[in-house]
């Protein structure tokens, strides 16, 4: 965004870095605002958001936005932190709200904010830091609040205020406008329909002058205005009226030099008496531009001999003054250079009221009842401007402009005039603008002449045929506004050999130009009468080599032909369009000659069996409106090579179903208008409501108001509004994610009954033997055995032959063997459980064969469990051979055990085994805390 930057530190300038940066990642969808589509794309961006019943300011407005438009809407308080982070706001736009308050630091963030509209609220007080943080405001709105209270300090932050409306508000006191006067930039005041019952400069306590130049100090209530003190030494503009009635008003200016510089003067109603405005025209020597509006009829005849005779005027306007006849007095105002009586009655100037003006240069009569041109204008010379609309004239004669040699701009519009000579216009050799519209024209001369025109309009009348070569008589015509019933070009051959520069244009054929010519408007008004003219096969041919824009408009029924050809002959046309012009879609070749076309619209013309190729010879089209044009589908459109295309309207068409995969075919487009279309509110427009809510290029222009035609609840709704949850490409990706999950969880079922299913089984297992443990602790169960003997079955023979005799025989211990105690038919895991914890001790016999056992294996794990768990010394470990520390690294468990427990080798008691038993023995009669490494 283009944007002029003032001065500013770096870390305001880094501010501004950051609000861009993020404002990228937004969605462009906005729920209650447009984006205003420029046709600049790096112009700065505009919001509106008018007219939308919004209740607050809206959250997702982007952080760099330019202007912000909020006018009528429900809006009753401004909140602080509404407008954070939008320092780059210029034009803000509050008007006819029901705004009552706002939050003091609102504004803090509109450091480069200069226009403040905030008229027709509800603001009955303006508070001390109201407007903190717009010290570059230059123009403020205020009027039509209420206001009553301002506080001294409300004005303190508008260093930079230039341009204040207070009008239509509730203040009483002249003092409470002392701190706006100080203000240092401050030029233009209105104070219009205040309670004021004065305005006296003598209660104004200034330390120095005010800047004032403009002041509008009109009031019902106002009885006196008095400028006693030179507080206003810059005063240039003075406006005092009545707002609803009329009263007398006291003028005091003691000394005529406090208004020296007085040069427009505006009164309006009666608030003086004949005496009263005589004084205060005697008080002003620079008075240039005068105002009088609706006073009384004798009011105006007794002053006119009083205001021809201001020396220095030169502008007089005498509006709503009802004046049937100006009366000849006003001729007396030879000086005047401008003179205005629009809206007052004048149904004739009388002779010789406007003859002494010789160095008249503009006149403005219109909105009167003038049935003729009045005849002193024939004697103005230097009349430039004439104003003659809105009112009965029904002729123009030869010599009604005859000596106005000068005028540049004549305005004719809605009069009565049916007829226009060649002789009319015969002597305005400098005339630029002619409007002729809404008048009863029934034929345009061809043979008028005027070199100078630029802008010609002859709309709205009763013409009922033209063709281009009316207006060759005008060669530096820039603008043309037409209205036919039955327009003709040229033949679509004729074009085709001035497009494709063939030599072959025989002597036959007259080209004619029109060089200048930049903007044409044709607006055919058919009637039955001409339906079956046909149109003018003639030889000439008309070039424009200038054309930018062509508009053409038909009402109710047309002839295609009758528009469709002259474009053909504008090489250079970048706007195009047509209104109920065609009845259905153009033929292909209709742009062949138009290849710098940046703008083309469609209005009410049928395009529902339209093609691509009508688009592929303009591939630097910008914008392309096709509304109220049958459209249902816009398929045609992918394949239409429109890669620059930024703007999209498809108003009023029959879209129900948008592929969303469409506008990938536009990636330079930024705003899209589907407004009033028959969108179907179910999972068919999933995507493109997907698409609208999270793309980051295109607006979607009021997307979220878009209606329903049906949806799946049959009830009034949105479109974006619906929950494309549901959808999910109509449950496929539902039934990927099922069928996904049964085969992984089929997967992990076999891997975990092939390689897991026993450590699964003796983790339960021993989670169980844990709850076991502690339920027999509870109980204090008595132990069946003194010892569970864990043992390998190759061990067997030993343990029968050297343990038993020993343990059960000699020392009368009773012990646990699973061939013998285990109970049949119970699971080997519980029976391993039950033996452990219903024994004291658990006596491990360990050998080679003893590790590579998995069941030894569980035991031993499930002994360790306990031994940690209970922190008694509940395990013996009896080493039947030497085994290597090494050995024992990949039984991790068992290596640590040795480690930290006190263990029995056979093999190093061969010698004494009497003593190997005594430990046993022991071992098995001690039961108090565990012991650390002690090798025996």
């Amino acid at each position: 965004m283009a944007a002029a930057r003032p001065p500013s530190s770096c870390f305001v300038l880094q501010i501004l870095l950051l609000v861009v940066n993020f404002n990228l990642s937004l969605p462009y969808v906005l729920k209650k605002c447009s984006v205003c589509y420029e046709e600049n794309p790096s112009a700065d961006m505009a919001l509106d958001c008018a007219n939308r019943k919004i209740e607050n300011v809206p959250k997702d407005i982007p952080k760099d936005a330019v202007s912000l438009n909020l006018n009528n809407n429900w809006m009753q308080k401004i909140n602080g932190g509404d407008f954070s982070g939008m320092s780059k706001l210029r034009i803000l736009d509050l008007t006819s709200n029901q705004i009552a308050q706002v939050d003091e630091g609102s504004f803090i963030d509109l450091m480069f904010l200069q226009t403040l509209c905030m008229g027709n609220n509800k603001l009955n007080v303006l508070m001390s830091n109201m407007f903190q943080g717009l010290s570059n405001l230059t123009v403020l709105f205020l009027n039509n609040n209420g206001i009553q209270v301002i506080h001294p300090t409300a004005f303190q932050f508008l260093t930079s205020l230039q341009t204040l409306d207070l009008g239509n508000n509730r203040l009483r006191q002249i003092t409470d406008i002392q701190p706006i006067l100080q203000l240092p930039q401050i030029t233009m005041l209105g104070l219009k329909c205040n309670s004021f019952t004065s305005f006296e400069t003598k209660d104004l306590l200034l330390n120095q002058s005010s800047n004032l130049k403009e002041l509008d100090i009109s009031g019902d209530s106002l009885t006196i205005f008095s400028i006693s003190t030179p507080v206003f030494p810059y005063l240039q503009k003075i406006e005092i009226s009545m707002c609803f009635c009329y009263k007398d008003l006291q003028w005091e200016i003691p000394d005529k030099q406090f208004l020296r510089n007085i040069s427009y003067l505006y009164l309006g109603r009666s608030i003086f008496s004949f005496e009263g405005i005589t004084k205060v025209l005697e008080s002003l020597d620079s008075l240039h531009h005068l105002r009088l509006e609706a006073l009384k009829m004798h009011v105006y005849e007794g002053l006119l001999s009083t205001i021809c005779k201001i020396p220095t005027l030169r502008k007089l306007d005498l509006f709503n003054s009802h004046i049937k006849n100006l009366p000849v007095k006003l001729a007396l105002c030879s000086q005047l250079t401008a003179l205005d009586v629009r809206k007052s009655d004048v149904d004739e100037l009388a002779q010789g009221s406007l003859g002494s003006m010789k160095h008249l240069q503009s006149l403005n009569v219109c909105d009167n009842q003038l049935k003729q041109v009045p005849h002193d204008v024939r004697s103005l010379r230097s009349i430039e401007i004439l104003n003659l609309n809105y009112n009965y004239i029904l002729e123009l004669t030869c010599e009604d402009f005859e000596n106005t040699t000068q005028l540049r701009e004549l305005y004719l519009k809605r009069n009565r005039i049916s007829q226009v000579d060649y002789c009319v216009f015969l002597n305005l050799e400098s005339l630029k603008l002619l409007d002729l519209s809404f008048n009863q024209l029934m034929t345009f001369e061809n043979n008028i002449f005027l070199p100078q025109l630029e802008i010609l309009n002859i709309n709205h009348n009763e013409i009922a045929f033209l063709e281009i070569l009316d207006f060759l008589g005008f060669q530096s015509l820039k603008q043309l506004d037409l209205g036919t019933t039955f327009f003709d070009g040229m033949t679509q051959r004729s074009f085709h050999k001035v497009n494709k520069q063939e030599n072959n244009i025989s002597s036959r054929d007259r080209i004619w130009e029109l060089k200048l010519l930049e903007n044409l408007t044709i607006e055919l008004n058919p009637r039955n009468l001409f339906s079956s003219l046909q149109t003018n096969y003639s030889r000439d041919i008309v070039v424009f080599k200038s054309m930018k824009r062509y508009t053409a408009i038909c009402n109710i029924f047309c002839f295609p032909h009758q528009l469709a050809d002259i474009h053909r002959a504008m090489t250079y046309l970048e706007n195009f369009t047509a209104v109920n012009v065609f009845i259905e879609a153009p033929s292909i070749d209709m742009f062949w000659f138009n290849p710098d076309l940046k703008s083309v619209t469609f209005i009410e013309t049928d395009f529902s069996e339209a093609g691509p190729e009508l688009f592929l010879p303009i591939p630097n089209l910008h914008s392309l409106e096709l509304s109220k044009c049958n459209i249902s589908s816009l398929d045609f459109l992918v394949e239409a090579n429109l890669t620059a295309l930024r703007f999209l309207k498809l108003t009023d068409n029959e879209l129900s179903v948008i592929n969303d995969t469409v506008f990938k075919s536009f990636p330079s487009l930024t705003y899209l208008d589907l407004d009033n279309n028959p969108f179907t509110c179910n999972c068919s427009n999933a995507r493109f409501i997907q698409w609208v809510k999270n793309n980051k290029q295109t607006q979607v222009v009021n997307a979220h108001q878009y209606k329903c035609s049906s949806s799946v609840d049959k009830g009034e709704s949105l479109l974006l509004e619906f929950d494309v949850h549901l959808c999910w490409d109509d449950g496929r990706f539902f039934y990927f994610i099922s069928s996904t999950c049964l085969v992984v969880l089929t997967l992990l079922t076999s891997f975990i009954y092939n390689f897991l299913w026993w450590h699964l089984t003796y983790t339960f297992h021993l989670f169980l033997a844990y709850f076991y443990d502690s339920q027999r602790r509870k109980k204090e169960v008595l132990h069946r055995f003194d010892a569970f003997v864990s043992y390998n079955v190759h061990d067997e023979g030993w343990v029968y032959r050297e343990m038993l005799p020993v343990l059960e025989g000699e020392q009368g211990w009773r012990l646990c063997l699973h061939h013998r105690d285990f109970q049949p038919g119970k699971p080997i895991i519980e029976n391993i459980t039950d033996a452990i914890y219903g024994s004291r001790k658990t006596i491990c016999v360990i050998s080679r064969s003893y590790l590579q056992s998995e069941w030894c294996s569980r035991e031993i794990q499930m002994a360790s469990f306990r031994l940690f768990d209970e922190k008694k010394d509940v395990l013996v470990l009896l080493f039947l051979e030497n085994i290597p520390a090494r050995h024992l690294s990949p039984y991790y468990r068992m290596r640590k055990l040795v480690k930290r427990r006190t263990y029995l080798s056979w093999p190093q008691a061969a010698q004494h085994p009497e003593v190997f038993w005594q430990n046993v023995q022991r071992a098995l009669q001690t039961g108090g805390a565990l012991t650390e490494n002690t090798d025996l």
